[in-house]
């Protein structure tokens, strides 16, 4: 009776642990972000890993605990195009941004305000503003600008582009030319790599 009533506890528990393993692991994808923007809860204070497409990106921190994915261009139709994959995990989250028109797309990324970034973009203007946590951005080419907020917060910083200009006025570095780059510690908690291959890269 007990090798039954325990058969029964385990084939029990591995049905109700499917579902889980199931949850750790949820993706979502949306087009026609024009007429209907994507949006998704995320709790503050997660990791967040983003692959966006060129153009003109903005990546902002809100109050609250949802990811949103907006979109304008010129051309409305090509717009419609613009495609987003949303993959949940156990402990981070992965957000693709692709497709629409060539040129003259604005994209609009909100996240909490506290999170984790790690954000790789082709080409354009990113910028990345009120958000609070480690960030690991890079650009191969044009302009990436990163409002860190208060320098005091990070424990390491390393800033560089391979050509074009680098600018931290919160860190007093001003760089131009060839392979230039700086390294910072200090006593915070949060960590800051930002990279431009050809451009500017500036922190704020």
């Amino acid at each position: 009776m007990r090798k039954a009533i325990r058969g029964f506890s385990l084939a029990s528990l591995a049905i109700l642990w499917a579902p889980l393993a199931v949850a750790q692991s949820k993706k979502i994808e949306a087009t026609n972000l024009p007429d209907h923007p994507f949006e998704v809860d995320y709790p503050s204070g997660s990791q967040l890993s983003l692959h966006i497409r060129s153009g003109d990106v903005r990546v902002e921190g809100k109050d609250g605990g949802k990811i949103a994915v907006r979109v304008g261009a010129n051309n409305l139709d090509k717009a419609r195009e613009v495609r987003v994959a949303f993959e949940r995990f156990e402990h981070t989250a992965e957000l693709r941004v692709s497709g629409g028109p060539k040129n003259n797309l604005q994209i609009i990324v909100e996240v909490p305000k506290t999170t984790g970034l790690f954000v790789r973009m082709p080409a354009g203007q990113l910028e990345i503003s009120d958000v609070t946590g480690d960030k690991d951005v890079q650009l191969h080419a044009g302009e990436l600008l990163v409002h860190i907020g208060d320098p005091a917060d990070y424990s390491h910083v390393d800033a560089s582009v391979t050509t074009g200009g680098l600018e931290a006025p919160p860190f007093h570095e001003d760089h131009g030319g060839l392979f230039r780059s700086f390294q910072k510690s200090g006593n915070g908690k949060y960590r800051l790599h930002a990279h431009v291959g050809a451009g500017d890269l500036t922190l704020r």
